[in-house]
């Protein structure tokens, strides 16, 4: 392959690095926005859809245009696959912060109840293996995705108790089936994106060793 060609490859994985932290900025701050009912920050992660999907238009084309112009093979065409997975999977991770945000919106001003039934917890878990993940990428290294079918399983587990802990509020008190009805929403999201963190993962571990693995 051409200097022309690793420096547009280059070029490439700088852009959908900066997408997937976009993208990661945009659950953060969501979530930031629900644990604070900070209805300014919800509202700046709402203005943020736009942008996000410029990104990933953009760099979709430009994989189509590397692969169709260079005929990549091995780890280069591997690196471009890899990136289209990243692309994708960082455009659900910031769709789930805009659709948190919209759920902040609607709860602002309620007092949170049960402590936000352990969404804190959840929300840094995936954070961190959605970072973990893109770092995977950016460096190349896959020691980082090491542990992460165990803290998948950890996720799962604290859904199913935020869950179920919002059942139990409902029942006692009917005036929080609202609100609960939105926390079990939320632990969703973050479900899915832990579960959009591991699709990352997994194509990592391709990019760098050409073995495909299922993280579950």
């Amino acid at each position: 392959m051409t200097d022309k060609f690793h420096s547009e490859l280059k070029n490439l994985k700088s852009g959908v690095s900066e997408m997937a932290r976009f993208a990661l900025s945009m659950l953060q701050d969501s979530q930031d926005a629900f644990i604070n009912q900070d209805d300014a920050l919800a509202t700046s992660v709402l203005d943020r859809k736009d942008r996000l999907r410029e990104m990933t238009g953009t760099l979709e084309e430009n994989c189509y245009q590397l692969i169709a112009l260079n005929q990549p093979v091995a780890k280069d065409m591997r690196t471009i696959v890899c990136s289209l997975k990243v692309i994708a999977a960082s455009e659900r991770i910031g769709r789930y912060g805009k659709s948190t945000a919209k759920i902040v919106k609607e709860i602002a001003g309620k007092p949170h109840i049960a402590n936000m039934m352990s969404l804190p917890l959840m929300s840094e878990y995936v954070l961190a293996m959605i970072d973990d993940s893109v770092t995977a990428y950016e460096a190349e290294n896959i020691k980082k995705l090491e542990g992460f079918s165990a803290r998948d399983d950890a996720i799962d587990a604290l859904r199913h108790s935020i869950f179920r802990e919002a059942i139990t509020y409902m029942m006692e008190n009917p005036k929080t089936i609202t609100q609960a009805t939105f926390y079990i929403i939320i632990a969703r999201y973050l479900e899915r994106c832990a579960d959009h963190a591991c699709k990352i993962a997994e194509n990592v571990q391709y990019m760098e060793t050409g073995e495909m693995v299922e993280i579950k």
